[in-house]
Order: structure tokens, then C-alpha cells, then sequence
């Protein structure tokens, strides 16, 4: 069988030159659609014993084998039955190879090469590579595979969004009904346990103070204060008709840490004979809810003052040395140096009282500040010296001695007293219409002055 195959088909040497040549094409032009689609190409090197799945004709039986070849010429043609795909007897070596579908061809003194989708390739002795020829058909099948932009045609612009229909004007009235329609109506608040401080003292003595039930519980950690008075958060609770202790009450710690500590540590401890009863505190409504009762939001303001306070209260400060003075004790307090009725009259007088002290207490000194509180009944002006020592000094040189027909008193600043007094509006209104005049006198005056000096020059 395999010596009629034998004498009845061969191998073409110019075909598998051209198949070699086209697996060893150059990078400028990677035929990969080719192929992608072609049957997949060899030489006689490469035998379909090679395919495991597939069958030589020793192999097979002879009817087997029979079955699936046919001529095309002198050419034997196998067909795989698993497969489908085709091979030729390569009489070379004597093996069956896989069959090309490509058409090669010579044209103009030039190799052409044509795929399955009919594109032609011409061979480039120079690039040793297959290059299509670029034509008509050529662009059209490029531009069917991948797609193109025709810049052509004019482009289209988008269609214009419909303008929106203008809104019907609404009043500011409207609008407020609206906002307070959507409020939700205030209820009644809760507080979780991981922030709520409140503790509830019960079984407390009837004669206890308030502050000896602040200084009882703040064994257990500080006590917060109203921001507005500067009280401690704590609460009483007495008979509304005897205005009798009831013997419990209420306290407000600053952290939740102190509510642990005191539900650990003083529930159940003894207070003057008895044994007081500590828990965390729950508030329950009793009656209808009424929305005024309830406490105003803090202002973002006043809740940073609250903030930086308590973290006054719990940074930690070095005590101060032994004979180290306190800051207060560099400020003096001299009081009777005038009558708060002279600046009503002449409101100059403020700056000529603050030059004549800080010119007398520069000589204990170094003077930082003379503060003349001019609404003052006792005629009190602040002195601030840079060191203690200083204002030591000052209080020697001053206290006891007369100045302008009235004797001074001089001593250190407590650090607690307040000697600015509140003005009222019409007060203040008076006091700038006398600042007013004061300074018109003055540019007057000083105008005067300059013309008189410009008719000595002349």
C-alpha cells in the first residue's frame, strides 16, 4: 500500500521552503491571524506519528484507512477521522505530513503567499518576511476586523439637556414652616451607661452639708462643675414642703472611671454611722415630658472651654519649689489714687494718672502694665511688675504715702478679686462721647500749637 502511495504522490520542495520561510518571519509584520486560522504547519521532519490521537495506515486496517483517503492528482490526501484534519505523503521520508491550506504562487519575479481570508502576501528578499499587500480589499477587511473612525463626516454634538423648569418662588415664611414641620418633636433622652457619670447616693446622714458630701465622693475621682456658677455638680434632695434632706442626692463625676471606683469602694461604706448605698444613676420621666425643662445645647465654644478645663484638671504639673512665689504675687494693688467722678469731667486725666504711676514704680523695676479701673468707687489701679521682688518694692514705695492730697494703700494681689466694674449702655455711651471730645480737644490744640511754632519761624 505505502509503494503505490509511493508512486502515486510528492513531496514539493518549493512548498515547504515557502511554509518554512513563513513560521520564520521577521518582528515588523507578526502574521498571527494567519496562524491563528491556519491548520497547523510542519515539515517532513514532522510526522503525524507525532499526534497521539491520530492513526497512521499501519496503523489501521487497510479497509480502516481506506475509508479516509482520497487523490487529489498524484497527491494522497489522509483525513483524520478524530480530528478532520488532512495529511499528504511526503515521499522524502517516507511519512504522511500535515497538509497547508495557503496558496503560494510567483508573480512579477516575486513569491506571493494568500491566507484562508484571501489576503495576498508578497515575500521581501531584503526583510526575509511575508508583507500583505495593502489594497482596497486589504483596508476593508483591516477596518471590518478592528474598526475605524470615518473624520470624514461632520461630528454630531450631543443634543442639548432640556434647561430645568425654574421652581416657583418661596417665601421665608413658607420655608420656616417647612424647617420646623420637619424637626421631629423633642423627646425624651437617654443616656447609655458608657457615658453617663451620674451617680445615686441614698442613705446618706440627714444632718450631712453639701460640701461634705462633695469631699465624700471625690475619693473616688473629681467632681464636674457648672460652667456658668463654677458649683460643684452635685444635688441635694429635700422635701419640697419642709425643704428637709431626704438623705439622698446626686453627683456628676468628670469620667466614667470615677462612677467604677465609687460603685466599688464606697457602696456600702459608713458615713457618719450609716451605710450609704451608691449606684448609677437612671432618669425616668414622671408625668408628661415637658420640652423646656430640658437643658439647652452647649455651643461648640462652650464645649472646648469645658474640655480644656477638665484637662487643666488631670494633666500632671510639677509642685512648685520650696519659696517659689506664685505668678499673682508679681501684680500690685493700689487703691484711693482718685475718685471715679474725675473722668466724667475730664477724661484725660486716665492717661495722666497711668504716666505718673508707671514713672514712680519704674524706679522698684521693670513696669509691664498700669491698668486704671476707672468705674472703680475705691480708685483702684493694677500694677504688673515682672518679678515678685519687684512688686515687693512697689508696695514699700507706695502704701501709706499721699499722692494728689489722698493717701494710697499698696499690697499684692490675692488672685481672686475682680475689680472691673460692669458698665451699662448708656455708661459706656457717655464715656465714648467724652473720649470723643477729648480728642478733638487735642487735635485742636495741637493744631494751634503748630500754627503758633509757623509764625515764630516767620
Amino acid at each position: 500500500m505505502s509503494e503505490n502511495l509511493e508512486n502515486k504522490s510528492a513531496c514539493s520542495i518549493e512548498e515547504i521552503t515557502n511554509t518554512n520561510t513563513l513560521e520564520n518571519t521577521s518582528n515588523d509584520f507578526h502574521l498571527s491571524t494567519v496562524n491563528s486560522e491556519e491548520q497547523p504547519k510542519t515539515d517532513c521532519n514532522q510526522s503525524i506519528n507525532s499526534n497521539s490521537n491520530s492513526k497512521t495506515p499501519t496503523e489501521t486496517s487497510d479497509e480502516h484507512f481506506k475509508e479516509h483517503v482520497h487523490y487529489e492528482g498524484d497527491v494522497a490526501v489522509y483525513t483524520d477521522p478524530s480530528t478532520n484534519f488532512q495529511y499528504t505523503w511526503c515521499k522524502e521520508k517516507q511519512e504522511w505530513v500535515a497538509r497547508s491550506t495557503a496558496v503560494y504562487g510567483f508573480e512579477d519575479d516575486t513569491h506571493t503567499y494568500t491566507d484562508s481570508d484571501g489576503v495576498k502576501y508578497f515575500w521581501d528578499k531584503e526583510k526575509n518576511a511575508w508583507f500583505p499587500k495593502v489594497d482596497d480589499d486589504f483596508m476593508a477587511r483591516y477596518q471590518l476586523s478592528y474598526g475605524f473612525v470615518d473624520n470624514t463626516q461632520p461630528v454630531k454634538e450631543p443634543p442639548k439637556e432640556v434647561e430645568d423648569v425654574k421652581k416657583p418662588e418661596v417665601s421665608p415664611e413658607a420655608l420656616k414652616l417647612k424647617r420646623k414641620a420637619q424637626q421631629p418633636e423633642p423627646t425624651w433622652f437617654d443616656i447609655d451607661d458608657q457615658h453617663n457619670t451620674n451617680v445615686y447616693v441614698s442613705n446618706l446622714p440627714l444632718d450631712l452639708t453639701e460640701q461634705e458630701f462633695v469631699d465624700f465622693m471625690q475619693k473616688c475621682g473629681l467632681v464636674m462643675r457648672e460652667t456658668t456658677s463654677g458649683k460643684m455638680k452635685v444635688k441635694l434632695y429635700t422635701d419640697p414642703e419642709t425643704k428637709v434632706f431626704k438623705g439622698d442626692a446626686l453627683c456628676t463625676y468628670i469620667r466614667i472611671e470615677s462612677v467604677d471606683l465609687a460603685l466599688k469602694l464606697l457602696d456600702g461604706a459608713d458615713l457618719k454611722g450609716k451605710r450609704v448605698k451608691v449606684e448609677r444613676a437612671k432618669f425616668q420621666m414622671k408625668g408628661k415630658f415637658d420640652p423646656s425643662l430640658k437643658p439647652k445645647k452647649r455651643k461648640k465654644k462652650e464645649k472646648e472651654k469645658i474640655k480644656r478645663m477638665q484637662e487643666k484638671l488631670f494633666d500632671w504639673r510639677p509642685e512648685r519649689m520650696r519659696g517659689e512665689r506664685a505668678k499673682h504675687e508679681k501684680i500690685v494693688i493700689v487703691k484711693n489714687v482718685f475718685e471715679s467722678s474725675m473722668f466724667d469731667v475730664d477724661v484725660g486725666l486716665i492717661l495722666e494718672f497711668q504716666q505718673d504711676l508707671r514713672e514712680e514704680c519704674s524706679k522698684c523695676g521693670n513696669v509691664k502694665k498700669v491698668i486704671i479701673y476707672d468705674r472703680h468707687p475705691e480708685g483702684v489701679v493694677q500694677v504688673n511688675m515682672k518679678d515678685p521682688e519687684e512688686a515687693d518694692a512697689v508696695v514699700q514705695l507706695l502704701n501709706g504715702r499721699w499722692f494728689e492730697k489722698r493717701q494710697l494703700t499698696a499690697e499684692i494681689w490675692d488672685g481672686k478679686t475682680k475689680y472691673k466694674i460692669a458698665e451699662t449702655d448708656s455708661q459706656i455711651s457717655k464715656r465714648m462721647e467724652n473720649w470723643d471730645k477729648f480728642l478733638e480737644a487735642d487735635d485742636q490744640k495741637r493744631d494751634k500749637n503748630s500754627k503758633k511754632s509757623e509764625e515764630t519761624k516767620s
